[in-house]
């Protein structure tokens, strides 16, 4: 029996061992960029939807947009010290900048980060471009509960623990803004609306944002994130008691953890993430607001590259992907749970990539919330391109 389990073990950490030499690290496409040996990196992605509502009595006009057009420039000015940056067009009518930090590399452990950061929460946060995500419009889940593409002016420290196929990043950030003569937190739409983007932002409390993934097993990916602080306020002027100012802000927990796993065709990924908020009584009240007390949502998504088995070197994959969501999973005394808030999404479809770069895809939407007992149907159609 020693000699069985003995056998077991060595035939294990072999495997382990060899899984390890095809294992590749999670980086996303700005740390791409700081692993080039150039001075000057360009790179950029484009999206362009169209999405037609169908069904029902009624017909219903479909919309054509140029979603956003990304463009990235970094810039290496020696091998310890680079500077990362990204501008987005959305809608063709609105600019952002979307990253914007200079990075220091301290040693092969550990790099300082400070500027305009994306928050390391969930997977499409940093993993955003439309060629890195199944379907044509990334998950409802990291727009209602996770407001990607999340970003906020901080610093801290990122790493990669390779003997262990650990990843880190720990940083302190300005955080949403909650109050600013109105109330920017609502029912419907949670933290989104406080995103400050790096535009002037106020700065009342900092707050603490934080990401462990590990990557030891080669195609698998499993990440836990974590954000605590406060809501900022435009109160604290100088000229509003500080009674009256801590009614707008809300204290803001919130816990996720989500998983990649990729094996010979075979695409799997998911994602949780809950949201704590304090003080909503109070902050609803003085805001003439709706805000839960809490928000929560998953999802699950699976995958196959049909081409993969007959060796060509396109990609063509369908999928499925479900995923329920609230906005008001709960609520204070005196605030009405609003059913219409708990959401479920069934997205199918397939995308094909002629290049690594490029994707065209296609999917059928099924959208439904808890306080109607029907399904609103949509079709989607896209392009992506990323470089």
């Amino acid at each position: 029996m020693r000699r069985l389990i003995s056998g077991m073990f060595t035939l294990l950490a072999v495997a382990f061992a060899q899984a390890q030499d095809t294992i590749n690290k999670p980086l996303n496409t700005a740390e791409k960029m700081l692993l080039e040996n150039t001075k000057l990196t360009i790179g950029g992605y484009a999206q362009i939807d169209y999405n037609q509502a169908f069904g029902g009595d009624f017909k219903q006009n479909g919309h054509a947009d140029v979603h956003r057009w990304v463009m990235m420039m970094g810039y290496k000015f020696n091998k310890h010290t680079s500077f990362i940056s990204e501008v987005e067009y959305e809608h063709v009518k609105e600019v952002f900048v979307e990253q914007a930090f200079l990075n220091y590399k301290i040693n092969k452990y550990i790099d300082f980060r400070g500027g305009l950061l994306l928050i390391p929460m969930g997977i499409m946060n940093e993993y955003h471009e439309p060629t890195t995500f199944n379907g044509v419009e990334r998950p409802s889940l990291d727009s209602k509960i996770v407001p990607t593409t999340w970003r906020e002016i901080g610093a801290g420290f990122t790493g990669n623990i390779l003997e262990h196929s650990f990843k880190y990043q720990l940083y302190v950030v300005n955080g949403f803004l909650g109050y600013d003569g109105s109330a920017r937190l609502n029912g419907a739409n949670g933290l989104r609306g406080g995103r400050q983007k790096g535009a002037e932002s106020i700065m009342s409390y900092p707050n603490f944002s934080g990401k462990i993934e590990y990557y030891g097993i080669a195609g698998l990916n499993i990440g836990l994130s974590g954000y605590f602080g406060k809501s900022q306020t435009g109160l604290f002027d100088g000229n509003t008691p500080s009674a009256t100012a801590d009614s707008s802000v809300v204290g803001i927990s919130i816990i996720g953890a989500d998983f990649r796993y990729n094996f010979k065709g075979l695409q799997l990924r998911g994602q949780y993430n809950y949201i704590g908020i304090s003080n909503t009584q109070q902050y609803n009240n003085f805001a003439s607001s709706d805000v839960g007390s809490a928000l929560s949502g998953f999802y699950a998504e699976i995958g196959y590259n049909v081409f993969r088995p007959l060796k060509y070197k396109t990609e063509l994959t369908p999928f499925i992907r479900y995923e329920n969501f609230d906005t008001h999973y709960s609520v204070i005394a005196g605030t009405i749970q609003n059913e219409a808030y708990n959401r479920t999404e069934i997205t199918a479809g397939l995308g094909w990539k002629p290049h690594n770069g490029v994707v065209l895809k296609a999917d059928v939407q099924l959208l439904s919330n808890k306080a109607i007992d029907d399904w609103r149907k949509v079709m989607n159609l896209g392009i992506g391109i990323s470089f």
